[in-house]
């Protein structure tokens, strides 16, 4: 293929194998994810014919050098729930749904919308919580759903709660077995637990 071969380093570092041949209008081939400068070689005369053609490789082909980033973008991001169908809407009771958002595992409702729907003015705002926002308050919500009314609460000398030592992930293996479903409650910014054998309901504030 004519032109000349150059390169630039990109602004993490790492570079960016290039070819550009002829003059005029300015054109940019960026070849598809297994590919290399090379695969624009049968159409590459016609279009330099006119134009300032550049082809690039993409980092990690060709000539391009690899990228340092932690996950590199032709590798799957495994994304986890762990309060996956545990979860339910306050304001409408629907199960809420798994919703990665900024980087962190979140769940959603959309109150029985979807995308194929009309808007609907009168319809509530969708519901949205992080989990990292609710993990925190399992133990207390598994001390109140584990121990008597009387014995829920101790104090220590200084007067301060004293709570269990259970982890999250031990919690929500307990919901699990128990077949128990949290309410999400976004107006009061509460979680709320009920066990269905004994009715018991339980709610601990999330703020």
């Amino acid at each position: 293929m004519e032109g000349t071969r150059h390169s630039a380093i990109s602004a993490d570092g790492v570079r960016t194998g290039l070819l550009t041949a002829r003059s005029g209008p300015a054109l940019l081939l960026v070849h598809g994810g297994m590919g290399t400068i090379s695969n624009w070689q049968r159409v590459w005369a016609p279009l330099t014919a006119r134009r300032r053609v550049t082809a690039m490789d993409r980092h990690g082909r060709g000539s391009s050098g690899r990228s340092r980033g932690p996950v590199p973008q032709d590798e799957p991001v495994l994304r986890r729930y762990l309060l996956a169908g545990l979860l339910a809407c306050g304001l409408c009771g629907r199960r809420m749904e798994s919703a990665w958002s900024n980087g962190k595992a979140a769940y959603r409702c959309r109150h029985g919308r979807t995308s194929a729907m009309a808007p609907d003015p009168s319809r509530p705002k969708n519901t949205y919580i992080r989990e990292d926002k609710l993990l925190p308050h399992l133990p207390a919500l598994h001390l109140f759903l584990t121990t008597p009314a009387t014995r829920a609460r101790r104090r220590t000398r200084a007067g301060a709660d004293v709570t269990g030592t259970v982890s999250p992930g031990e919690v929500i293996g307990y919901l699990r077995e128990h077949e128990i479903t949290l309410t999400w409650n976004p107006a009061a910014d509460a979680l709320q637990a009920r066990v269905p054998e004994t009715a018991k309901t339980v709610t601990v504030k999330a703020s």
